[in-house]
């Protein structure tokens, strides 16, 4: 395929990825699923899985191999754009009044699925033939505890804001706990990467380069008084331009240290001004994550074939694998937020909210495929993982708000009672 076919090729899959998300969103709304499982789902509907099997013609005439490195890079500039309006919506208050329960349950939610993903992953070496041969069995080991232990944050971040819990308690610490989950998920990950390359590089520079961002961002954070009356006599287009730039630069150093794009975006949109003038900017960028977020999901979805996971080892690996993500992720937040004397009902919210891992989990198996860690096999059963994790969310928010709640109990975003 030539330059000149490769716009006409995009524009196509482009309407195929969005009607196709309109329809299967629409499908799993009926069964109560936010519009953000339907993207994910969709993604793998038009992957290997769904289309490539019934019509691998089709597939492979609307998404050429030349066009997916295109799909990847259009759909990182819609989960950067989401990502730093998740990030000017959310307020930093609400983070320092839960400060103190979310590290305890952050980290206990990074150690369980982290040591028991790992040992799950080193029994299976040798008893299911899904783990790359030329990768040591701790580097494979590893790699699957990293990605167990991570939060979907993204969708962490949407399913709080589509279901109006961004005011509740539950909802703050949530995201509290996701953003330090995954901070620390994607520096491990970078150790990892390290081990399996024999360089110490990636994770000096995922260390030291988390070091300079943090003090960057409190910089701003100290000057940004003084640029707030700038920015509400700017023209809206210069705005619109020093917003994109910024927001760009930001998901440029984050990606570069190892960090992800997301978090510098997630990053600027907590310490942006807020003004009306950046209210009207962050309004006018905000369908363009809306568009084009979908193209991530489906760019995933092509590298994904449930048809690798018919035998019998396989599936048995995948319905523990399952087992192992929702026991550490959700019973340890659960456990850990009743420790730091959290009501039950926003403990078991708590644990709901972070045991879904979907877009960062697949952000995570990407960069192992790409580096060799991952084989399509165990890439496939992390997406299974992934999914269904972030399928479980939706049903039981649903299940506890049904409950009745414990006497005493409050949403609100106040400082529990030590117990």
């Amino acid at each position: 395929m030539s330059t000149t076919e490769l716009a006409p090729a995009f524009f196509l899959a482009l309407i195929v990825i969005l009607v196709v998300c309109r329809l299967v969103g629409r499908l799993l709304r009926a069964a109560g699923q936010p519009p953000v499982v339907g993207e994910m789902v969709a993604g793998v509907v038009l992957g290997p899985s769904v289309l490539g099997l019934l019509a691998p013609g089709a597939e492979a005439f609307v998404f050429p191999p030349q066009l997916r490195p295109v799909l990847y890079v259009v759909g990182q500039i819609g989960l950067v754009v989401f990502m730093f309006q998740a990030g000017y919506e959310f307020r930093t208050e609400r983070v320092r009044r839960v400060a103190r329960s979310a590290s305890v349950i952050s980290t206990a939610g990074m150690l369980a699925p982290l040591v028991m993903g790992a040992v799950l992953a080193w029994l299976a070496v040798g008893r299911v033939h899904i783990f790359a041969s030329r990768v040591p069995v701790f580097v494979s080991a590893l790699f699957v505890g990293v990605t167990l232990a991570i939060t979907a944050f993204p969708m962490l971040a949407r399913i709080i804001t589509e279901r109006g819990l961004t005011g509740t308690r539950f909802g703050s610490v949530a995201l509290a706990c996701g953003a330090l989950d995954d901070a620390v998920a994607w520096v491990l990950l970078a150790a990892v990467l390290s081990i399996a390359a024999g360089s110490a590089g990636p994770v000096s520079i995922a260390v030291g380069g988390t070091l300079i961002f943090a003090a960057v961002l409190l910089g701003v954070v100290r000057v940004r008084g003084r640029f707030t009356p700038a920015a509400q006599r700017s023209a809206p287009e210069h705005l619109l331009l020093v917003l994109v730039v910024v927001l760009f630069l930001f998901a440029w150093y984050t990606d570069k240290i190892g960090l992800y794009a997301v978090f510098g975006a997630f990053s600027l949109g907590v310490v942006f001004p807020r003004v009306d003038a950046v209210d009207r900017a962050v309004a006018t960028i905000a369908p363009v994550g809306t568009v084009f977020l979908p193209l991530f999901f489906t760019y995933s979805g092509l590298n994904t074939d449930f048809g690798l996971l018919v035998r019998p080892d396989v599936l048995v690996f995948t319905v523990a694998a399952v087992v192992v993500a929702v026991a550490g992720k959700f019973g340890a937040c659960w456990a850990a937020a009743r420790l730091v004397g959290e009501p039950n009902a926003i403990a078991l919210r708590i644990g709901t909210l972070m045991n879904a891992r979907g877009l960062m989990q697949l952000i995570a198996i990407n960069v192992g495929l790409a580096a060799g860690i991952v084989t399509r096999e165990l890439f496939s059963v992390l997406v299974v993982v992934a999914i269904v994790t972030t399928m479980m969310a939706t049903p039981l928010l649903r299940l506890w708000d049904r409950r009745a709640l414990e006497p005493g109990e409050s949403t609100e975003i106040t400082e529990p009672a030590t117990r």
